[in-house]
């Protein structure tokens, strides 16, 4: 597994991590320990990034994560998000809360907020934010589906602390970011942490050149995550739900193709 640091924290995260959304949604709970063991299998292969959200199954998905961090909590980087209806100082606080509850752990590593709200102020937002970093609750802060102009405005409401990544949908399919995000992200030394980089299923797997995939050995989804993640300011997070997906996400930068390849795939 290839590791990257997150924004300028220092801190080492997999390259591609695991994403949760749908996961605590079953109708058995068979299908629950299969969630559970997809994402424990996911860590034994060195994918240390696991991301979920109190928005997804309505905080279903972080008690399933908790349940597959159990006895691993040190070798588990955790990021979460703060729904953008409780972006008020006190929701922000409480939203943590019960995350950390769900989660069963004393810390989370990147809080991040889901999406901007424009009735919200920033700066609300980012003070509370900040204190729950001085009160040791949350380690780093996020911002998800923020434009270049919001995130200038978060990180101007920050005192001491600063934001380290913006997570927002990036693929083959919705390459959008390419044009001034991932540049502002390159230059100012942040993560981008691209979700759905494999447009949920529906990539071009046909158009996918085969004389890759036979070159490297590779699927035509690793040629995509190995295309997505080629940028070293770049982490991908697919879902990680699937157990044979899983596996053959965790070994597609295993290896790097030359920058003609890539241009090639675009």
């Amino acid at each position: 597994m290839e590791y990257r640091e997150l924004g300028h924290t220092g801190e080492k995260v997999s390259t591609i991590g695991m994403g949760t959304w749908k996961m605590g949604v079953y109708t058995h709970p068979n299908q629950k320990a299969a969630q559970v063991y997809a994402l424990r299998r996911g860590l034994e292969l060195g994918m240390n990034l696991v991301d979920t959200a109190e928005m997804y199954a309505s905080g279903k998905s972080e008690e399933v994560v908790a349940e597959a961090i159990r006895g691993q909590r040190d070798k588990i980087f955790i990021a979460t998000k703060v729904s953008p209806e409780n972006l008020h100082h006190d929701d922000v606080i409480s939203s943590c809360e019960a995350s950390l509850r769900r989660l069963r752990i004393s810390h989370i590593d990147l809080y991040q907020v889901h999406w901007p709200n424009p009735s919200i102020p920033i700066r609300e937002t980012m003070g509370a934010m900040e204190e729950l970093v001085r009160s040791g609750k949350v380690r780093y802060i996020g911002v998800s589906n923020f434009s270049n102009e919001q995130t200038d405005e978060a990180r101007a409401a920050l005192s001491k602390s600063d934001v380290v990544a913006n997570q927002i949908v990036y693929s083959l399919g919705n390459p959008s970011v390419e044009a001034s995000i991932l540049p502002y992200c390159v230059r100012e030394k942040l993560t981008l942490i691209a979700y759905s980089p494999l447009d949920q299923g529906r990539f071009p797997e046909s158009r996918i050149p085969k004389a890759l995939c036979t070159k490297y050995g590779m699927t035509p989804a690793q040629v995509v995550l190995n295309w997505v993640t080629r940028n070293e300011r770049v982490l991908a997070i697919p879902k990680a739900a699937d157990l044979a997906h899983l596996e053959q996400n965790a070994n597609a930068v295993n290896q790097r193709m030359t920058e003609a390849e890539y241009a090639q795939i675009r």
